[in-house]
């Protein structure tokens, strides 16, 4: 393992065009107006330049402030503040004004909180739909520490994609998520939520990314994409890991373009109903187009070559099959 200060330098296919037009300065004057976070700009999601500039963005609810100090994030970390019972309603306002289709919700961990913040995530779902009843409703979830009670209340809330992160494999789950369980918390939520889909909701889909680059094994990495589909899970993303800042854990490997075309190949074969796999890829990257009626039509990532050889272009392969 290398060390906090130790970093690989960046290849070529990981540096991106930054686009700061019209569309990205009024989605980032909208979310201030309305008081409202997102993982674009805590994460410090590299595609941020690119989601804004299309006018999507992922809200970030229930705080800036996380219970949790996992390694790989940069999200601050503390003792958060009360929850704001007006930002379910400022989310669905925030949806109606970008006029979305496909609203993407994520969140801090509230361990603070008996439900793990449970209730504040339906309300937002449910206030998301009222004001925007069109609009499909993505929630990328915590493990709300194991409280099936918990995940019951949101998906009573009725998402239309159900997501929660397995981040990384289990071996390096001590060092990158040293609060999470891999198979009692993650793999049984994501399974619980594949049963309530089953039973009550046949057109929600369960969703699920993993990191790369933290120090596994490629053979770790497929096992870890079994024990997802174990639990029939519809949708799974792979991205390259980045180190956000230098104390946060180092990137042990930067995965080629085409190693992770070789795992949405092999996710596909598998039988995930989508796979987006590739260095920029974060959990609600190309979101919108993962509906049922294209489930099956990604093929093999493509990646063309830029004609900036400074830029990448990841291309997503609705594109890449229209062609």
């Amino acid at each position: 393992m290398r060390s906090l200060k130790d970093r690989l330098p960046k290849p070529e296919w990981l540096k991106i065009k930054l686009n700061m037009g019209e569309d990205f300065l009024e989605v980032r004057r909208m979310m201030s107006d309305l008081n409202l976070n997102t993982v674009c700009q805590e994460a410090r999601c590299p595609n941020i330049y690119e989601c804004w500039s299309n006018r999507t963005a992922t809200f970030m609810i229930a705080g800036d402030v996380c219970t949790r100090r996992c390694g790989f994030c940069a999200v601050s970390k503390g003792e958060p503040k009360p929850l704001d019972v007006g930002e379910p309603m400022h989310v669905a306002e925030a949806v109606k004004k970008l006029n979305l289709q496909h609203a993407v919700i994520t969140g801090v961990n509230r361990d603070d909180k008996s439900d793990g913040g449970a209730e504040h995530w339906a309300a937002t779902i449910r206030a998301v739909h009222a004001l925007n009843p069109d609009c499909k409703v993505e929630v990328l979830i915590p493990d709300f520490e194991g409280n099936q009670d918990a995940l019951q209340v949101v998906l009573d809330a009725q998402p239309d994609v159900l997501n929660h992160n397995t981040e990384t494999v289990p071996r390096l789950y001590r060092r990158v998520r040293p609060h999470a369980q891999y198979q009692e918390w993650t793999m049984t939520l994501l399974r619980r939520a594949a049963d309530y889909r089953d039973r009550a909701r046949p057109m929600m889909l369960t969703k699920s990314g993993i990191m790369v680059g933290l120090g596994e094994t490629t053979e770790e990495i497929l096992e870890t994409m079994r024990d997802l589909r174990a639990t029939d899970c519809d949708i799974l993303t792979i991205g390259q890991y980045l180190q956000p800042s230098e104390r946060r854990l180092p990137v042990e490997k930067f995965y080629t373009p085409a190693e992770f075309a070789e795992f949405k190949r092999i996710g596909l074969e598998m039988g995930f109903r989508y796979v987006e796999s590739g260095p920029l890829v974060r959990s609600s990257y190309h979101a919108h187009e993962h509906k049922p009626e294209n489930a099956h039509k990604l093929s093999e990532a493509l990646f063309e070559q830029p004609t900036n050889p400074r830029e990448l272009r990841v291309l997503n392969n609705f594109n890449a099959t229209a062609s």
